[in-house]
């Protein structure tokens, strides 16, 4: 079925799919990033109603480094303890055709850093669920923090520049960007014992991957992956070929020799937790989703999937995750949530007992967890 619906489907998802995840800050699924600053503090609310500071540096990204505009990207840092880190991957739709990439017309992702505010990751909104650093029941507290904003459309992993026609011409360079936030992490933190990539929404897509390639930066340390809200996509070889085609995504892929050899195809979405574990075992790797995803439910019911639960989705893709030997940490939870961990519902939710951020805090501490299932 897929097959036959995949030219229709190509037309809709560049045009319309990926909306649903430009709606990330909307429903709290991306915290912004921001724009061209010094030194910032923000205000952190901590879980007794005070205010702490906590202070980002942007540092601007060498001259490869672009949004989808061509314009000047940066990432944000914050020191915090130089024993933890989190390597933060935002989200924030995507974009592939002269429809969804063109400036000004596109509602399907975040073409620059324009509108982001100078304060850093939170801005003046203040900050929610994983990225309050002050909560003291978030197992990320006190940690260092390499966040990485998202401006490219490609999931972070894109290296192409690509022509949609009409002039519209985008830097799919997401891969070239978190690159340099990844080796600003190992530079600055050379000695960490523990490291957390951290996805959400789009940027959850491409966070398996990261934890491989930290893996090989800090070798030493502890690593885990955790992505939330992504689960649903599918692994279809046409559709990993044609967007990752259009992204340059094969050109990004790490030489591992374990995964040598392997086709492009091999790297789709829930391929990525395969090919990682494969060249680096010891990386533990965790999915957050929820049943009726609200963002994920438009993406399934775009691409042919309007009848198929969306539930059934996600355990279908983290059974062929598991069927392939990873030891994949699983959580789904009731609701239309869309990145449980952008806000305080993370501290909130529970499934047969269990809360969420307490799975949580065993995953990052690298207990073992049982799957949590609604």
């Amino acid at each position: 079925m897929f097959r036959r619906l995949l030219p229709p489907v190509v037309a809709l998802f560049t045009v319309s799919a990926l909306a649903a995840c430009s709606d990330d800050s909307d429903s709290g699924g991306d915290a912004p990033a921001a724009s061209d600053s010094g030194n910032a503090d923000s205000g952190a609310a901590g879980s007794g109603g005070q205010t702490e500071a906590i202070t980002w540096e942007q540092v601007t990204a060498p001259a490869e480094c672009q949004c989808s505009d061509g314009s000047e990207y940066h990432y944000w840092v914050h020191r915090g303890d130089t024993d933890r880190v989190v390597f933060f991957l935002e989200g924030g739709g995507a974009c592939f055709s002269a429809e969804t990439c063109a400036p000004g017309e596109s509602a399907t992702f975040k073409p620059d850093l324009s509108g982001d505010s100078p304060d850093g990751p939170g801005g003046d909104d203040g900050v929610a669920g994983i990225l309050d650093f002050e909560n003291p029941e978030n197992p990320l507290a006190g940690a260092s923090v390499v966040y990485v904003p998202y401006c490219t459309g490609d999931l972070h992993l894109g290296t192409a520049t690509q022509d949609y026609g009409g002039g519209v011409v985008v830097q799919h360079v997401g891969r070239t960007n978190a690159t340099a936030a990844l080796e600003t992490l190992a530079e600055e933190f050379p000695d960490a014992g523990e490291v957390v990539v951290l996805g959400q929404s789009a940027g959850s897509a491409g966070a398996p991957l990261y934890g491989g390639l930290v893996a090989d930066e800090l070798p030493d340390a502890r690593v885990t992956v955790v992505a939330d809200a992504s689960g649903a996509y599918p692994g279809d070889e046409a559709i990993t070929s044609i967007v990752g085609g259009l992204w340059g995504i094969a050109a990004g892929l790490p030489d591992w020799p374990e995964t040598a050899g392997d086709p492009p195809t091999a790297w789709s979405l829930p391929g990525l937790f395969v090919q990682t574990d494969e060249h680096a075992p010891d990386v533990r790797q965790a999915t957050i989703n929820t049943t009726d995803d609200e963002v994920q439910r438009a993406f399934a019911d775009l691409i042919g999937f309007a009848d198929t639960p969306l539930v059934e989705l996600i355990d279908t893709n983290n059974a062929q995750i598991e069927a392939a030997g990873v030891d994949l940490a699983v959580w789904v939870s009731p609701g239309t949530t869309h990145v449980t961990t952008a806000s305080d519902e993370l501290y909130e939710v529970e499934v047969g007992g269990t809360r969420l951020i307490d799975w949580l805090s065993d995953v990052i501490d690298g207990e073992d967890v049982e799957d949590v299932h609604s």
